[in-house]
């Protein structure tokens, strides 16, 4: 952005500069050396030089006196040379103006009425018709009505990629809002299981111990007894075994179930409860993906298949997964509503997040005939297939 701001600071320096340059070119070939020319070199010098150092690209910017000077010097020997005849076809005020427009703020709009009016104070002291003043006087306000549009569409784009960036570190900061979510979720879900398996199997394991001691106690003076109670605790060892597994394994199914595995879960279990038909369709082998991503894409899917009953009253989903050494590419289609203007909501917004965040592409459109599609595109990092692992 900076970069065309340069561009346009110096275009617009360089113009100027141009038009004094060349002007003063014309002064010294056509004219040979007298008092009036000398005062009219220094005149020109001064009217490029002076304004300047109020303002140069980057450097200075101070518009307000840039512009008075601009219109004292420039302005005053534009005058002066409009009021001779013999130069009447010549002197012309375009580029200056287009520069006071381009600089032009709300503490000096009033040099727009000062430009207008500058052609027709030559009327007073030389040979300058109304026609030549009045067509003088709208060609000054044209160009600085340019530089005032130039400097609108600059500024204008400024603020679009100031929003933009803006928007840009807002929406990465709800992105790793969410990952943090995510990450708490799932330390609280851990913590909660831990936490059962203490309550539960710390209870267990106190018992036995207390059964072990009150057994070996009872082998001496009665063993028959103590036998009774250690065919007893080994049931109730059995029992406490098979709570531990059913444990671990609820801990640890999310972790070690394949991404192909869970979606066969999640379609059956929607289809179940829902009563809604749905196709399975899954393309290639099947890599290692890490835990996040495999949650993160389930997540995409368990939403895409609530929208499409919540919002396009759909009764067939379509659901493929599309593997290939470099990409994993996962399509929902349904044959619900189509969509009309696309609203990111919450919902599509946080699962366009979470797709994005995994370094892919997420899209949403209408098919052809009916319904709605949902693609997404993540790539995939060079783990070996599971059928290879």
């Amino acid at each position: 952005m900076k970069k065309v701001f340069y561009f346009m600071d110096w275009g617009i320096f360089g113009l100027r500069s141009y038009n004094y340059i060349l002007l003063l070119s014309h002064l010294l070939m056509e004219n040979e050396y007298s008092p009036r020319l000398f005062v009219n070199i220094v005149w020109i010098l001064a009217a490029l030089i002076i304004p300047a150092l109020f303002w140069f690209p980057q450097q200075r910017m101070n518009k307000g006196w840039f512009i008075s000077l601009e219109l004292l010097l420039g302005g005053s020997y534009y005058v002066k040379s409009f009021m001779q005849a013999d130069q009447l076809g010549s002197v012309d005020y375009l580029i200056p103006s287009l520069t006071i427009g381009y600089l032009l703020t709300r503490k000096t709009a009033w040099t727009i009425p000062v430009l207008s009016v500058l052609p027709f104070t030559s009327m007073l002291f030389g040979k300058v018709t109304w026609d030549l003043a009045l067509g003088s006087s709208s060609d000054n306000l044209l160009f600085s009505f340019i530089g005032i549009w130039v400097s609108f569409i600059a500024k204008a784009y400024h603020e679009k990629n100031k929003l933009a960036k803006e928007i840009d570190e807002q929406n990465k900061l709800l992105s790793q809002y969410a990952a943090e979510i995510e990450r708490m979720t799932l330390l609280e879900e851990r913590s909660r299981m831990s936490k059962e398996m203490h309550d539960t199997l710390g209870h267990s394991f106190i018992s036995l111990i207390m059964s072990l001691d009150a057994a070996i106690a009872l082998l001496g003076k009665n063993p028959s007894l103590a036998k009774e109670k250690l065919i007893s605790i080994r049931g109730m060892t059995e029992q406490n075994l098979d709570e531990m597994r059913d444990i671990v394994h609820k801990m640890g199914e999310e972790e070690t179930t394949s991404l192909a595995d869970h979606a066969e879960r999640l379609v059956s279990n929607f289809r179940e409860y829902t009563g809604t038909v749905i196709l399975l369709t899954l393309k290639g082998t099947e890599r290692t993906l890490p835990f996040d991503m495999r949650q993160s894409i389930i997540r995409v899917i368990q939403e895409s298949f609530t929208n499409a009953l919540k919002h396009g009253k759909a009764t067939e989903i379509e659901l493929e997964l599309r593997f290939s050494p470099s990409a994993l590419s996962v399509a929902i289609r349904n044959n619900g509503t189509p969509l009309g203007k696309i609203e990111h909501g919450f919902g599509l917004s946080t699962m366009k997040n979470r797709v994005e965040m995994l370094g892919g592409t997420f899209s949403i459109s209408s098919l052809a005939v009916a319904g709605v599609e949902v693609r997404c595109e993540i790539p995939l990092k060079g783990d070996k297939p599971d059928a290879e692992n």
